[in-house]
């Protein structure tokens, strides 16, 4: 039964709703994680709200200040305004690829976003909300500057790794502070810091844990997502302590010029970031020439942010409490996700082990036709696999079999066969249906049809996107196990003299292909928040506008109308093949070790072991396994590019005995018409191995240098192809 709180909530009728997903830092790509954890369940509520015509407005853009931006401009050798105007533009493109329909995707660096928080911060000082203290922090003498957390490094107590940052050791993953760390240094310098005073300005939380434990453990105790109050619950239970809202920095909003004492300082990138909700929803107006203020004033309103695991804190707790003393509305909901792990491990970019989002888009979406469908793949496993509850895995097997087995084998399949049953057996027109003869099978699917709407409503409404997924393609099965057991194909036997079906036969095929035409579109309604791109194909298979996907059609028995003439089928989904599997997943081990290996450098660089990046060295090996290797030179014939695959050339060489085909990955290094005629060095006895498609016999020696680039392995002279090399 629900309780009194929840039966209210639910009476609520929003006027309006603001949606927002956690703005990622722009200082690097992003990975599935990510999309699977703040920005996939957003679209899909946003494009569900969509449908239902409410007034709706989906902002997010990139977090581009801190001390992250900084430290990435470093590592590039170039300044924080390239790295974010390079990141920002990736990320925005990334989104749009994978179907994220945000209404405005804007940027923390934009001068109405310094405009909106200086605005939002003297709004908090000059009322008394904010207190300023003096502090000590670190600071570097040789660079003249105060540290961020992330600017030092040190021993971590936990683990003794000897380069954790002053804010997290990324080995053992134990939240520090600076003052934790043992012997810490400037990374700026590799000095000792020492401590200056400085004064910041402080949210003062302590003063409003009365406040955020009503309305979070009261209010929202029924509502809420378990994992977001228990965080919300422990966080409290320590003791809410004053949170400083400045920084000592050069990169970042500054404190509004008449500010006494805020020279030099710029807002907390965590005080700045959410306030770029604001800013976004402002610049929306503008460009649409609406007005933002009912969207953050409005007590109509329903807020909703959409975030991972690691974000629930400053979305429950300290991003309120700003709202709070600003007098806008708090959010209604915070349907934080838990972590996606990938192949057994943490997803984690710095480590290598993580699917970038671009990565993806690269290998899947752009270099073939059908990319769209590979779009909604992605999101289909993502939604499926999400971790709604608890953390979750993604492994390509588990993609491949979800594709392979349910969007394939059950979607695709039923609305193909429907398509294909109703060109055959009813000249490519909807049949009519003849209610003297509906029978109970008839019937029941009618009402799963008309059922399945409230049903994948409610867990739509309810953030369990998971399950809704689940009772779009359970539809789907229901209908596949419907004409299976109807079998109008064997009906359509049941001939006359002239070879055509008997009348009853004819009623009985109608009947069964009026209600999977109907079945079929709605279940593009219902698929549409999901997979929009296959929803859009199968609109164009059935001609109609996208209009039908309204979700007020959903569950309704006569969405296409009797007689009306409907498209031959297409493909909704492709099947993922085992070679691209293992070609995936032997990129990930590659990419991780090439990472693990270049960390390896840098460490020993900075303990002083070594004053150089050397070559590492793998594991050593008998004469005997070099032995078994047959080494031959090559001469190149031809190359040309694989079709759909940007990495990778085939090669035609001349082994002196004989000619084979080889599928190199050196596309990016050399343009086809260049290297035809060179001669290069070829593993002969390597077995063949089928690359898109194409079986590759042998491999290609190449070297790479510090900068990554590729170089043949060749003679210095031009020498008879099949020479062996010893």
């Amino acid at each position: 039964m629900l309780s009194f709180q929840v039966f209210l909530h639910s009476m609520k009728q929003p006027k309006r709703y603001l949606i927002t997903s956690a703005l990622p830092y722009a200082n690097g790509p992003k990975h599935i994680g990510h999309l699977a954890g703040a920005y996939l369940p957003a679209d899909i509520y946003v494009r569900y709200l969509r449908a239902k015509k409410e007034d709706v407005v989906y902002v997010c853009g990139s977090d581009e200040h801190g001390a992250a931006i900084t430290i990435q401009a470093m590592k590039e050798k170039t300044t924080p305004r390239e790295i974010v105007d390079k990141y920002h533009a990736m990320l925005k493109s990334n989104m749009a690829d994978l179907g994220i329909s945000f209404d405005i995707y804007h940027r923390t660096s934009s001068p109405l976003h310094h405009e909106t928080a200086q605005e939002f911060f003297t709004a908090l000082n000059n009322k008394g909300d904010l207190e300023q203290k003096e502090t000590e922090q670190f600071y570097d003498e040789e660079a003249k500057t105060f540290l961020a957390d992330r600017y030092i490094i040190g021993t971590c107590p936990v683990c003794g790794n000897e380069n954790a940052y002053g804010d997290q050791c990324e080995k053992c993953g134990t939240s520090l502070s600076p003052d934790q760390l043992i012997d810490p240094r400037s990374t700026l310098s590799g000095n000792a810091p020492t401590k200056r005073a400085t004064t910041h300005w402080f949210l003062p939380l302590d003063k409003h844990e009365a406040f955020l434990r009503e309305w979070i453990l009261t209010e929202h105790k029924d509502d809420w997502k378990v994992n977001v109050l228990g965080q919300c619950k422990s966080w409290m239970d320590l003791g809410l302590q004053p949170r400083a809202v400045t920084r000592d920095l050069d990169w970042g909003v500054p404190l509004p010029a008449d500010v006494k004492g805020g020279e030099g300082k710029v807002l907390y990138v965590w005080f700045d970031a959410p306030i770029g909700y604001i800013s976004a929803t402002k610049q929306w107006a503008l460009d649409n020439n609406a007005d933002w203020k009912p969207y953050w004033y409005s007590p109509d309103t329903k807020l909703v942010h959409f975030i991972g695991k690691d974000n629930i804190v400053f979305h429950a707790i300290i991003f309120p409490v700003m709202l709070k003393l600003h007098g806008n509305i708090l959010p209604d909901n915070v349907p934080s996700n838990e972590f996606m792990n990938l192949e057994g491990d943490k997803m984690s970019t710095s480590r290598g082990w993580s699917i970038e989002m671009d990565d993806y888009i690269n290998d899947f979406v752009k270099n073939e036709n059908g990319g769209d469908q590979l779009v909604d793949a992605l999101r289909y496993y993502l939604t499926q696999i999400a971790p709604e509850t608890k953390d979750s895995e993604f492994t390509w097997k588990g993609f491949q079999d979800a594709v392979n087995s349910e969007l394939v084998s059950i979607f695709g399949n039923f609305v193909n066969r429907a398509f294909v049953l109703m060109h055959k057996l009813c000249k490519g027109k909807v049949p009519p249906l003849h209610p003297d003869i509906l029978d109970d099978a008839d019937k029941k699917m009618f009402e799963e049809i008309e059922n399945s709407k409230l049903k994948i409503q409610t867990n739509i409404e309810g953030y369990k996107f998971r399950d809704g997924l689940f009772d779009v393609i359970d539809l789907a099965r229901k209908g596949n196990k419907y004409m299976q057991d109807k079998e109008p194909w064997i009906v359509a036997k049941q001939t006359t003299e002239d070879g055509k079906p008997t009348a009853d036969a004819q009623k009985q095929i109608d009947n069964c292909l009026h209600i999977c035409l109907q079945l079929t579109a709605n279940l593009a309604v219902f698929i549409n928040p999901f997979l929009p791109f296959a929803a859009k194909k199968m609109c164009y298979m059935m001609k109609v506008v996208d209009k039908m996907l309204d979700w007020e059609n959903a569950g309704k028995a006569k969405l296409l109308s009797v007689g009306y003439s409907l498209r031959p089928p297409e493909l909704l989904f492709r099947k993922i093949e085992d070679e691209e599997v293992k070609e995936q997943v032997e990129k990930l081990k590659v990419k991780s070790e090439k990472i693990k290996q270049a960390a390896k450098m840098e460490e020993t660089n900075k303990t002083g072991e070594k004053a150089t990046n050397e070559p590492t060295v793998k594991e050593a090996i008998q004469f005997d396994d070099f032995a078994k290797i047959d080494l031959k030179v090559a001469t190149i014939l031809s190359a040309e590019k694989v079709e759909k695959a940007d990495k990778l050339l085939k090669l035609e060489v001349d082994l002196g005995f004989e000619r084979r085909t080889i599928v190199s990955g050196i596309a990016l290094h050399f343009a086809p018409e260049d290297i035809v005629g060179k001669q290069v060095v070829v593993v002969a006895n390597l077995a063949p191995r089928k690359m898109r498609g194409i079986e590759s016999q042998g491999m290609i020696l190449m070297a790479e240098d510090k900068a990554g680039k590729l170089h043949f392995v060749n003679p210095d002279t031009i020498i008879d192809a099949g020479s062996g090399v010893n």
